[in-house]
């Protein structure tokens, strides 16, 4: 954004940001095409200081969004390939013991980073998953007892094939919980594929992708998302949704207030980046499947009857009022 902002008597000067947030949708989408709103998902979640988690089937350009993502930003970058075999360890560093200096010394893993992408999450064991559990709410890491600081702003960028592939786990509740977002990124249409197809025959896209921003402006952008005005109406429209999906007839595990505050600090970024500094109700609705549909715990006998999160918040978004008068 580039206008003044005004929330109660403080006041708040972007420069630029509306810029920034272009630039870096337009290297993103010279990589993974025709994704635009994908894209827009993952440039919120990142405002919004949340982490991601992507579902799809492999092939689809999944790390590659990851990695186009890191590079635009001139972050530091790390890749765990997750499988049965890794060890928590690998992933928090580990403490060896120095025999010049006769002490153990920390050797910091790949979470000491801006941007973790954790590929196939969900090969990795439960063991090993509930090792970024810290990581993803505090995050710190703590090895044989002491605390290490990640780098500022941290985010956590994992990818999951679809849980009925051979050799996956299904991430715990617990966990799902700390991902602002999931997302798909689906299959291109015939045209984009064609595209794809002539523009990666002199190379991958990514590998000659620039920075067009630093980790400094992105957790200034960040501050300002945090000013971005939510009216009573609105914010009770929100509580409401969430609350009715604790109390949802099908519903076994419904959103937590995790989720909660996750869903207000994602419609306050999803609005920056449209270029508003107050937040709709049509904000909420576009953004209720992504923050709220891997939260939602269904009973089994509404499996059984073919009912699903997203089914479950569409019939909840129908019967919530929806607030006309809009406070600014």
């Amino acid at each position: 954004m580039s206008a003044l902002f005004f929330v109660g008597r403080q006041s708040f000067v972007t420069i630029h940001s509306d810029q920034v947030i272009t630039t870096i949708r337009t290297n993103l989408e010279s990589c993974i095409l025709g994704k635009t709103f994908e894209i827009k998902l993952l440039m919120t979640t990142l405002l919004a200081g949340g982490h991601v988690l992507i579902e799809d089937v492999p092939g689809t350009g999944k790390t590659q969004l990851i990695k186009a993502l890191a590079r635009s930003m001139n972050g530091e970058y790390r890749r765990i390939q997750c499988n049965p075999d890794i060890l928590p360890s690998d992933i928090t560093g580990v403490s060896v013991f120095h025999p010049h200096e006769e002490r153990f010394v920390f050797r910091p893993g790949p979470v000491m980073t801006h941007i973790l992408l954790a590929d196939e999450i969900n090969r990795a064991t439960t063991k090993t998953q509930s090792a970024l559990l810290e990581v993803m709410e505090e995050r710190n890491v703590t090895v044989d007892g002491v605390t290490y600081a990640l780098p500022h702003p941290f985010m956590l960028c994992a990818t999951q094939n679809p849980i009925d592939f051979e050799g996956t786990y299904m991430l715990p509740e617990a966990q799902l919980d700390r991902f602002m977002m999931k997302i798909r990124i689906g299959y291109p249409d015939e045209m984009t594929e064609r595209t794809m197809l002539h523009a990666h025959q002199k190379g991958q896209p990514v590998d000659s992708l620039k920075p067009v921003t630093s980790m400094e402006e992105i957790v200034r952008i960040q501050q300002e998302v945090r000013l971005v005005h939510v009216s009573d109406a609105v914010m009770n429209y929100l509580l409401e949704i969430v609350r009715r999906t604790r109390e949802h007839e099908g519903v076994l595990l419904g959103a937590s207030p995790r989720a909660s505050l996750a869903f207000l600090q994602a419609v306050k970024a999803y609005a920056y980046i449209n270029d508003r500094n107050y937040v709709l109700p049509d904000d909420i609705k576009q953004l209720a499947p992504y923050v709220l549909g891997h939260r939602i715990l269904l009973r089994p006998e509404a499996r059984l009857d073919s009912l699903h999160a997203d089914g479950v918040l569409q019939t909840i978004l129908r019967q919530v009022y929806v607030p006309v008068s809009v406070e600014r």
